[in-house]
Formats: structure tokens, C-alpha cells, sequence
């Protein structure tokens, strides 16, 4: 395990009276790695507090019954112990006792993207062509982040799961488990023998060979990206037949504009800039590449969504002329 200087090392005592001794009531997610649980602490101190006196987090307790717990924790917790970027979710501290292991984050106000995109609840409103803009520039920041390290990492699990949003649908990613060190440059992969991330997220080559890119990460942004645009599954059996897999089923049609209006996420009542949209479907198609060096890299992928938000103001302002 690395130093953590930096980061606040919790009991397990203090972390049950911040969670209300892990609620039901606290509890924001359950799955077969971990649960993770609201939490109430001081701003300055970060000690315990009573709910609604002081700012909230989050805090995960990773399963003890999963296989290869320890390494999963201690993975994100030596990534995000060492490295701070605003697109990045902020780790605040660890607790280590026994068999408990537990990481104690910053808290989203808004929750995961996931929700938001697919309206997991009624009282989520739907997301305006600006705020998915939005999101999408700053999960392209976070993800060029770590491609451009000194020792340069692949996420390997970029999903809408995994991208977190504040109070102001700013855009951090989270769960660091999965990321691994990536090779020298775009152009060499490293090999890896488990197959990890998110089925219909994972790029092709992941799959059929082992080969892990930079790029990969890539294909997966372009998925993403995809549901964005769209507000549909990137895997729905609910959908016909043909139109189960959404990229299968759309990448065919993306770059017409006269169909892609009629697959456009229906929530958004027309009101985005053709042209933009256009240029982020064809962007999307690009990261869908299945050769993983025909793919663009993320930074040039942060570039062009700029200039897609950019003409996208422009048509703004000429509409309101």
C-alpha cells in the first residue's frame, strides 16, 4: 500500500456513527462489490456529525465475500490517493480494520448519470442538449487525464455508472478498481488476461484478443456518448429485434442527418442545434472505430466537442437575433 498522507485514515467506529450506524436510510446503492452509504462529518475536521449539521459523503464498504476485494480497494485507493484532477471524484479517506475496508469520497449532490440519462425516478427532469454537452466535455476531461500521465492509465470501465455529477452537472468519474497502467503511447497495447469492465462499454479488441489500448477506453466514451445523444440503453432486450444492441443497430444510420432526427433522445423536444448534434454523432462514430488506432485519442476528442459546444452557442445566438 502506498503513503496516504494526504488522506484521513477513519475507524470503522467513526464511519458507523456517520452513516448512522450504516442505515438502511443511508444507503444510495447496493451491488455485489460493495454498498455505498450517505454519510454526515465535519467540513474541517471530518469527524462524524448528525445528520444536516455538516457536509455530506460517501463512503463505500467494499464486500469482504467478493474475491479480490482487497486488491479492488486498494487499486482506487492508491490512484486516487495520489491523484487530484477536477473531473476526477475527490477521495477523501480510508478506513482499514480487519476484514472492513471502507473509502470515504466526496458526495454528488446529483448522483450517477445513469439515472439522470434513463430517469431512474420521477423527480429526475430530463437532461437540456447543453447539460449532456456538458457532461460529456468533462468525462472527456477526466478520461484525457489519465491518458496523459507520465505513466499513462486505462480506466477500462467508463459507463454512465460511473460518471458522478454535482450540484452543478459538472462531470467526475469514479471507481477506480478496474484501471491498470497503459503502455508508452496510442500505438502499443498491453496485454490482460481477465476480461473487465462493463458488457457493451468494452471495446472489441478487449474481447477477442486481450488487448488493452488506450484507446479502449475510447470505444467506451464513444458508447456513452451515444446514449447521451440518443437517451437509449447501450443493451435494452426489451427493444425489437436488430435494435437490441445500440450500436450495432445505429452506427449504420449516425452519419445521416435526415435519420438522425428521428433517433434523437426524444426528452429533449427537438430543442438542440442540428449541425452540433450532426458533429457528435459523427464523433461518436469515430470512437466506435473497431480498429483501436483509428480511433481518435481523448484529447483530440475534448477538442472537437469544445468546437461542438462552441457552434452550438453560435446557432444560439443566431436563433435568438
Amino acid at each position: 500500500m502506498v503513503a496516504t498522507s494526504s488522506l484521513k485514515e477513519f475507524s470503522f467506529k467513526e464511519l458507523k456513527m456517520a452513516t448512522g450506524n450504516f442505515s438502511p436510510d443511508a444507503c444510495l446503492g447496493d451491488g455485489d462489490l460493495c454498498k455505498v452509504y450517505k454519510g454526515w462529518m465535519d467540513e474541517k475536521t471530518l469527524a462524524p456529525s448528525k445528520s444536516g449539521d455538516s457536509m455530506l459523503v460517501a463512503i463505500k464498504e467494499f464486500n469482504p465475500n467478493r474475491e479480490q476485494h482487497f486488491e479492488l480497494w486498494q487499486s482506487e485507493m492508491n490512484f486516487l490517493g495520489r491523484h487530484y484532477h477536477p473531473n476526477l471524484i475527490e477521495l477523501l479517506g480510508y478506513c482499514w480494520e480487519d476484514e472492513k475496508l471502507l473509502l470515504v469520497y466526496e458526495f454528488m449532490q446529483k448522483g450517477g448519470l445513469h439515472a439522470h440519462l434513463f430517469r431512474s425516478g420521477c423527480a429526475i427532469e430530463p437532461l437540456s442538449w447543453d447539460i449532456r454537452l456538458k457532461i460529456a466535455i468533462g468525462a472527456a476531461r477526466g478520461l484525457a487525464f489519465l491518458h496523459t500521465l507520465e505513466k499513462k492509465v486505462i480506466y477500462r470501465d467508463f459507463t454512465t455508472y460511473n460518471i458522478l455529477l454535482d450540484e452543478n452537472y459538472n462531470a467526475k468519474l469514479s471507481n477506480f478498481s478496474l484501471v491498470r497502467l497503459g503502455p508508452s503511447s496510442e500505438e502499443a497495447s498491453v496485454v490482460s488476461t481477465v476480461i473487465a469492465g462493463t458488457i457493451g462499454y468494452i471495446a472489441p479488441e478487449c474481447i477477442t484478443t486481450g488487448d488493452l489500448y488506450l484507446k479502449s477506453d475510447v470505444y467506451g466514451f464513444g458508447v456513452v456518448l451515444l446514449e447521451l445523444l440518443m437517451g437509449l440503453r447501450v443493451n435494452d432486450q426489451e427493444h425489437p429485434c436488430g435494435e437490441q444492441n445500440l450500436v450495432d443497430w445505429l452506427k449504420p444510420i449516425l452519419s445521416k442527418e435526415t435519420k438522425l432526427k428521428t433517433i434523437m433522445d426524444a426528452q429533449m423536444e427537438g430543442q438542440y442545434p442540428s449541425e452540433a448534434a450532426l458533429q457528435a454523432a459523427q464523433l461518436s462514430l469515430r470512437c466506435l472505430e473497431l480498429d483501436p488506432l483509428s480511433r481518435p485519442s481523448m484529447k483530440e476528442v475534448m477538442e472537437v466537442l469544445k468546437e461542438i459546444e462552441a457552434l452550438a452557442s453560435h446557432s444560439h445566438e443566431e436563433a435568438v437575433k
